[in-house]
């Protein structure tokens, strides 16, 4: 029996009620609480610190879990490589490998054939991997490496102890090169070329970024939500470094990198850019940021780049501190409006809704 007028249109009614019931919601989420975070297909306002390895944890429904301690005491391996290892080839279900308190003095890889892994640490103050490595070749400096898709870390420092002072060498500490990869509570230690975030979808959250020279580099599209990025000094260079060289070469290529709601800070005044250009379309955006007065009044260079900058995307919108000041930028970078940063600043420029257990934006 079709229903009568009288029924479609209150059914009609109730949908648009639903509709518009979900936009407050977003609205209250984004304008009047600040804080909103995402948790499988569901937005809620509140504290995004929520996002912890037990939250996480229940989220991607491992099947196995693995354990690692240094001291190899109550553990599977010594060796977070080995436990790696274990893992069988084109796995297609999350593995968590546990990896206790302690400094792992070792370089670690996860290849392409071993996919779905969630390495938990005990917090990035506790669990610390450090590799001592200077090359001319950034993949092979990096002293953790991750090829495969769909990777989860939690509270692990990665570090590169290189020495400061070698010639045009990386000391990379991570190199992060597959889709559908995202940090929570991560940090990342270097002098030189730190995070080499070359490509894929990539979501970092409360991360802690250090070094000098292109802190993060590569063609990635990575969201970086409320990272802090801090800047120390390096004696090899009279150049200023920057925080963030993206590679983009084609109006076609959907890349970046977007820093949302974080901090940017470090040793001295003015001896840092937020970014440079390494190819004609490379985009980089800075939003709700707040900059220390180390960032170079500028913002932003095209060194090393001799092409034109009319196609390169350098942005800002509502940064704030004594290093945010529009007047003296570089004449091709952007003060964007809300409609021109809205499609950055959402878990949609990553496709994050369809592959993240949880997200703060």
């Amino acid at each position: 029996m079709m229903p009568s007028s009288s029924s479609s249109s209150l059914i009609r009614s109730s949908l648009t009620n639903v509709a518009q019931t979900s936009l407050v919601i977003l609205f209250l989420c984004h304008v009047l609480f600040q804080n909103c975070y995402y948790v499988n297909g569901l937005f809620i306002a509140g504290d995004p610190k929520v996002i912890d390895s037990q939250l996480l944890t229940e989220k991607i429904v491992a099947n196995q879990t693995i354990r690692v301690n240094v001291n190899g005491e109550g553990s599977d391996f010594k060796s977070i490589q080995a436990a790696i290892d274990s893992v069988p080839e084109g796995n297609s279900n999350w593995i968590i490998i546990h990896v206790r308190k302690g400094i792992y003095k070792e370089n670690v890889h996860i290849p392409r054939n071993k996919p779905y892994i969630f390495m938990r640490g005990d917090g990035k103050g506790k669990t610390s991997i450090i590799w001592t490595e200077s090359s001319h070749n950034k993949f092979q400096s990096a002293t953790f490496k991750v090829q495969a898709q769909n990777f989860i870390a939690f509270g692990i420092s990665f570090k590169n102890e290189g020495p400061n002072g070698v010639a045009n060498a990386a000391h990379v500490a991570a190199f992060v090169g597959g889709d559908k990869i995202a940090f929570y509570d991560c940090g990342f230690f270097s002098t030189h070329n730190t995070l080499f975030d070359y490509k894929g979808r990539h979501y970092y959250h409360n991360c802690y970024i250090q070094g000098s020279v292109d802190l993060i580099f590569g063609r990635a599209r990575s969201i970086y939500d409320k990272c802090e990025i801090f800047v120390v000094g390096d004696r090899r260079v009279d150049i200023h470094g920057s925080i963030a060289a993206h590679s983009r070469k084609s109006a076609g290529e959907n890349s970046g990198f977007v820093f949302v709601k974080g901090k940017i800070y470090g040793v001295g005044n003015g001896n840092v850019y937020l970014g440079r250009a390494k190819d004609a379309f490379s985009r980089v955006i800075f939003a709700n940021t707040y900059l220390s007065r180390s960032i170079v009044p500028q913002g932003w260079t095209n060194w090393s780049y001799a092409g034109s900058t009319n196609h390169v995307h350098h942005a800002e919108y509502n940064c704030h501190g004594p290093g945010s000041t529009p007047k003296d930028r570089a004449p091709w970078s952007k003060q964007l409006s809300d409609k021109e940063v809205a499609p950055f600043i959402s878990l949609d420029f990553i496709h994050g809704k369809h592959w993240l257990p949880a997200a703060s934006l």
